[in-house]
């Protein structure tokens, strides 16, 4: 399926989702209100009708004048109704919190909700297409409908909280003429706390200091580097940066946003470049990199980005919020700004990024443009594969991996290789603020394609002169963030051992153990029901329940005692075998016994499936 139509798909199923949120319950609530009204006007006009005819006093013109004016105002009309005579009449019907008076407010209440959705779904629409203009209109249209959204989504929370605690008494109480208090005080905690929800959540912070592994680089360790740079910006009339940031990721990117790098924030413009990439660069290739990053500048882009990126982080951080608090009433809408906007920040960002090339290639040279998008395409998709290939190991490494020299060392023989070319032919440069195109539309943007056959010649050849030559501290920097990368990925590959060991030997269960030791919880009398990557050991038992042996779980909170329903592949006579156990004491550490529980049968499902597929 295409990444087109995939799109489509999910734009059509959250709009589905934000129509259902939006109209759901007040178009039932109106449905309900309507149709109860509808019923009662017509018991009370058989009634009336009844007592009017009996009446003998009346004549038969006054017999129809009343029949006639209770058929224009039933008790469903009446309250809306400013007719004089009919005074004391809706005096009597339309009580303040009478049932007519509440079905009457009902109706009302959910028909302005439901027009209310209508007008806030052409404003989301509508400020979705507003940012397809430009930045400033991207801007104004995301801070614009994060203030719409968050204040109509909690006035529709609040609105359709109220239409939910009164059905729950109203429709049992109509269909069935009979309530339940334990649903209404079900609806009651739960609107409570999806409205507080939504409230709250408005104001919680996001912390927006981007931690960054790298080095600053000062002035007197690279002048040939800085001066060059400030040159390239007087070029573009643009300001050059405050602060180089050396690292040794595959990208260069450049941001006006907070950064942290090595405990010490950094503020105003930033320039990250990479030490690996530039050993790999000419100077002149190097240059149009960096004045294609120094384009960002001039453009206003990471200004943009970077008085963007605080809202939205929020934004999304409101989104997981009403995700994990379950709020439909504001999670589908938002996510479905957020989509739109979504698409229209890629286009934005797909028509910078040529914008950025087409300057790099008049300032500097088409070709050094286009050879270093193909340099740094090789290198990053090369690196990606030996880490990929180091992490897949079942075999523990240690914290020196070398990744530096693997990539160094077979980066060349890989581009002489098929799958080089085939890895090329959908390329492109990573960064990690932007969604890049493709690097043949980018070569074509330039104006200077090269033919695949011609890929391996400009990734092996050897430049006569790089920037990285230039930084003084350039060893002893990538020395240290690579032993600080490589003890970090150790780390990481040895957790995810943890997860695939069944274990199989001492040594595997060691580490196994490490990262999901027995956890045991007491009980009362003395009782204890343990936790372990084997199973559980349930009280009064030596022996652990086997993960194999848990088809599922279910986990019910009582009174006296907590219950756990271990459910069994194996079929009983009545269906799945399960075993009930009794938790009494465990009240305290209830949540704690749950999370280890799941967390630790996550592991043996993650085990057995990676055994599965080897």
């Amino acid at each position: 399926m295409s990444a087109g139509l995939t799109l489509k798909k999910d734009l059509a199923k959250i709009l589905l989702y934000s129509l259902l949120s939006l109209f759901l319950i007040p178009l039932f609530t109106y449905w309900f209100a309507q149709h109860v009204e509808n019923k009662q006007d017509e018991k009370f006009l058989s009634y009336v009708s009844q007592q009017i005819t009996s009446d003998s006093k009346l004549t038969a013109e006054e017999k129809f004048q009343q029949q006639e004016f209770f058929r224009l105002y039933p008790p469903s009309k009446i309250c809306e109704s400013e007719v004089a005579e009919a005074a004391s009449y809706k005096e009597r019907v339309c009580a303040p919190y009478s049932d007519n008076w509440q079905f009457t407010m009902a109706r009302k209440v959910s028909a302005w909700t439901m027009a209310g959705g209508v007008v806030l779904l052409i404003s989301v629409l509508l400020l979705g297409a507003f940012a397809f203009l430009n930045e400033k209109a991207q801007y104004l249209s995301f801070v614009t409908g994060w203030r719409l959204l968050t204040l109509s989504c909690a006035a529709g929370t609040i609105a359709q909280g109220a239409m939910l605690m009164w059905l729950s008494f109203w429709v049992t109480a109509y269909f069935f003429h009979s309530y339940s208090i334990k649903l209404i005080v079900v609806a009651v905690i739960f609107v409570a706390i999806a409205v507080f929800y939504v409230i709250a959540s408005i104001f919680k912070r996001v912390r927006n200091d981007h931690q960054i592994q790298g080095e600053l680089i000062c002035e007197q360790a690279a002048p040939g580097l800085w001066q060059r740079i400030r040159d390239l910006a007087t070029r573009l009339k643009t300001g050059a940066p405050e602060n180089i940031v050396a690292g040794i990721d595959a990208n260069f990117f450049v941001t006006e946003s907070p950064l942290n790098v090595s405990g010490r924030s950094l503020r105003g413009r930033s320039l990250f470049i990479s030490l690996p990439l530039l050993r790999l660069l000419s100077q002149s290739e190097a240059d149009a990199v960096l004045t294609h990053e120094l384009a960002h500048f001039r453009g206003g882009d990471t200004a943009n980005s970077a008085a963007l990126g605080p809202k939205l982080a929020q934004y999304d951080q409101y989104c997981a919020e009403m995700s994990s608090a379950h709020v439909p009433t504001v999670f589908y809408l938002m996510c479905l700004y957020r989509m739109i906007f979504e698409i229209a920040s890629a286009r934005n960002s797909r028509n910078r990024e040529f914008l950025a090339d087409r300057i790099a290639a008049k300032v500097i040279a088409p070709a050094a443009v286009t050879h270093s998008l193909i340099k740094i395409a090789a290198y990053a998709n090369y690196r990606s594969k030996i880490e990929s290939q180091l992490f897949s190991r079942n075999e523990r490494q240690g914290s020196s991996l070398g990744i530096a020299q693997f990539v160094a060392s077979g980066l060349h023989p890989y581009a002489s290789s098929s799958d080089f070319l085939a890895t090329m032919k959908h390329a492109s440069v990573p960064h990690p603020y932007d969604s890049h195109p493709k690097m043949m539309e980018r070569m074509e943007n330039v104006g200077h394609i090269v033919t695949e056959a011609g890929y391996g010649a400009i990734v092996t050849s050897v430049p006569a002169q790089t920037w990285a030559g230039d930084i003084q501290t350039a060893d002893e920097i990538e020395h240290r963030l690579w032993a600080s990368y490589e003890e970090d990925f150790s780390q990481a590959h040895e957790h995810s051992l943890a997860y695939r060991y069944e274990p199989a030997n001492e040594e595997e269960q060691a580490l196994v153990l490490r990262y999901f030791p027995p956890v045991e919880f007491s009980l009362k009398e003395g009782k204890t029901i343990q936790v372990t990557y084997a199973g559980w050991i349930l009280p009064d038992e030596t022996e652990p329940v086997s993960w194999d042996r848990v088809a599922t779980y279910e986990y019910e909170d009582g009174m006296m005692s907590d219950t756990l329903t271990i459910k069994h592949p194996e079929k009983g006579m009545l269906g799945a075998k399960s075993t009930k156990v009794k938790l009494p004491g465990i009240k305290k550490v209830r949540e704690e016994f749950k999370n280890v529980s799941g967390h630790y049968w996550h592991r043996h499902q993650v085990m057995r499936h990676q055994q599965a597929l080897h």
